[in-house]
């Protein structure tokens, strides 16, 4: 019977099936994160939250790491960027999220998340002085537009208003995804997604702890419902869909999980307003649909470079 699934596992089509509806339970997954994060950070300062959940996720990832690469190794002359990856990837990103989310919606800060290949492609051009095409410029102004339309939420810049810094904190932490996108292009080649995870997530844990020492007035006992969406956020959110991730990676072309991420934030928007009951204003939709052609014309010109230097 084992054998008789391994080999329905094994056929091509299968595994290609397997791998699309594995794609479908991540982006569902890190959807409704949004919902988690904000119900927890209404009983958990953010900053200890986030705290919590990757020293769960760090011990996690670090069993996960010995089983599958018993050998893996960090290299002395890494480490120094391995730290600059945990930092940006999760001490600020977290740091700025879990706050901005409970100064806003969630279905705001989801809508934000589909700025990072934006934010990124902006740097890729600053940083690494990548070339410079109309598809990119196009792509860079529409997502401008489209996030100019999701942080306002209404369309008005009002500064004083908690929603609107949140929104900000939340882009913040997109930026803060981007540096870290562009430290790991330095690391390719050299470790697995697994064990580059797992490194920077122990480095990032470890800066997370003096941050959350400033909420210490506000720590106090939480309930369980607290405690079952920060378990959910690190076990699920944080390792099991990182894990199923870098498995599809291998099976599936980029442009597909690229298009299963766009559905991100529109799962968080669908879910902020059914269980939270979050309001959310049309223009906010314009600005996420805007986000995702920009999404789009990114993908085309990712697409158009790889026919262009032949890659297949």
């Amino acid at each position: 019977m084992q054998a008789r699934i391994v080999e329905w596992v094994r056929c091509p089509d299968n595994e290609l099936l397997i791998s699309n509806l594995i794609m479908t339970l991540v982006a569902l997954f890190w959807g409704v994160s949004f919902i988690s994060i904000k119900i927890a950070v209404a009983e958990i300062p953010p900053v200890t939250m986030a705290l919590l959940r990757f020293v769960i996720a760090s011990a996690l990832l670090v069993w996960v790491l010995r089983r599958l690469e018993p050998g893996a190794r960090l290299a002395k002359k890494d480490i120094p960027r391995m730290v600059l990856g945990g930092i940006f990837g999760i001490t600020l990103y977290f740091y700025f999220e879990n706050i901005g989310v409970k100064l806003s919606t969630a279905a705001n800060a989801s809508l934000i998340v589909a700025l990072v290949p934006i934010i990124t492609i902006s740097l890729d051009v600053l940083v690494f002085r990548s070339e410079v095409t109309w598809l990119k410029i196009a792509g860079v102004v529409i997502g401008l537009v489209g996030s100019y339309l999701a942080v306002t939420a209404n369309g008005e810049l009002d500064f004083s208003s908690s929603n609107f810094q949140g929104n900000l904190l939340v882009v913040g932490a997109m930026i803060s995804w981007a540096f870290y996108t562009l430290v790991n292009k330095s690391l390719q080649g050299r470790y697995s997604g697994v064990a580059m995870t797992t490194y920077q997530t122990c480095f990032g844990t470890l800066f997370l702890l003096p941050l959350s020492a400033f909420e210490y007035e506000e720590w106090r006992l939480f309930s369980l419902q607290a405690l079952l969406h920060l378990v959910f956020l690190a076990v699920f959110c944080s390792v099991l869909c990182y894990v199923l991730y870098i498995y599809v990676l291998k099976r599936l072309d980029v442009a597909i999980t690229t298009l299963y991420l766009n559905v991100v934030p529109i799962v968080g928007v669908v879910c902020g307003y059914l269980v939270l009951g979050e309001r959310v204003f049309p223009s906010q939709i314009i600005g996420g649909a805007l986000t995702l052609l920009a999404i789009l014309l990114a993908n085309l010109e990712r697409r158009k470079a790889g026919i262009d230097t032949g890659d297949t």
